[in-house]
């Protein structure tokens, strides 16, 4: 196995990280580690994706290096485990390094998530998944870091010196209420398929979250019902469809049922199945840039329509 060695570089970028992380950077030493010996994080809930921005990375590194250090931990066989970094490592990859600058640092399983999820969160896009993961992953560490409370504290877990229980402690730190980390950590409830919908848009953040108290088994009829009717639930369809469930009533046929209710705000509305159009675009389109493209098209189709029958007059 190849040896850390020791490198000297700037403090990290501060478009990456807060001044409190480049301060402790200053204090420690950053090391040149193989990329071959740094394995990713355990579960880790934020993509690492080949698109657009991963590419100006990518040529970044290329001229200019690695300027912020990834944070790592040491494993018990020697390797090292990924704590902050993920996107450089990937890129290193791309650029062809073998090496990427790094800070060891000592840190236990629930620090190193807290950290892990604190560095990524500064991200300027996050995916409702990703935060809901994320979220999930923090809190738990957060309420075992914390340990049992006090009697006199009602949540299950907390923090004994100030009573206040970690979701509002957390709801502090990354700027949404307790309610909202909540809602955030039972999309992870969702089956894959109606998670990505919530990723893509196609489904709304609440609705979603109603969803998500619907067994396994109803939610895959109601994928199945989404797909064949080309639909999504509006809130107030999937409140509906969370009650039914709640008194033993909701079967595949109720679900058709509901979801075929008109909406009235989508009325007038003309759908065509996503996956019907998204295998003709990039992976790194998004939901406006395939419409814009649509709309162009049908504008040149219009137009050559008119110059056609323009001609045969």
């Amino acid at each position: 196995m190849g040896r850390a060695i020791p490198l000297d570089l700037p403090s990290a970028d501060s478009l990456f990280s807060t001044q409190e992380q480049r301060d402790d950077i200053s204090r420690e030493k950053v090391y040149e580690i193989k990329v071959t010996e740094i394995d990713g994080f355990p579960n880790h809930p934020f993509r690492v994706e080949a698109d657009e921005e991963m590419m100006r990375l990518v040529d970044s590194i290329k001229m200019n290096g690695v300027r912020t250090p990834a944070i790592v931990r040491r494993k018990d066989d020697g390797r090292f485990e990924l704590v902050s970094g993920h996107r450089r490592k990937f890129a290193c990859e791309l650029a062809g390094l073998e090496t990427m600058p790094a800070i060891i640092r000592e840190m236990t399983r629930d620090e190193a998530i807290i950290c892990m999820v604190d560095a990524n969160l500064q991200r300027e896009k996050i995916l409702p998944s990703e935060k809901a993961f994320s979220y999930k992953m923090k809190l738990e560490a957060m309420k075992r870091t914390a340990g049992r409370p006090s009697k006199e504290n009602y949540s299950p877990v907390g923090n004994n010196l100030t009573g206040r229980v970690s979701a509002e402690i957390l709801g502090e730190q990354i700027g949404d209420s307790r309610n909202q980390i909540y809602r955030y950590i039972r999309l992870t409830e969702l089956i894959p398929e109606l998670m990505a919908m919530v990723d893509d848009s196609r489904i709304a953040f609440r609705p979603a979250v109603e969803i998500s108290y619907l067994p396994e088994k109803k939610q895959r009829a109601l994928f199945d019902t989404i797909k064949a009717e080309a639909c999504t639930p509006s809130l107030a369809q999937a409140q509906k469809m969370k009650r039914f469930e709640e008194d033993g009533k909701l079967t595949d046929e109720v679900i058709l049922s509901i979801m075929g209710e008109e909406k009235p705000n989508q009325a007038e509305q003309f759908k065509i199945p996503h996956d019907r159009v998204a295998k003709y675009f990039p992976k790194t389109y998004t939901k406006q840039q395939m419409e814009e493209t649509i709309l162009g098209l049908l504008e040149t189709w219009q137009k050559k329509q008119r110059e056609r029958q323009s001609m045969e007059r």
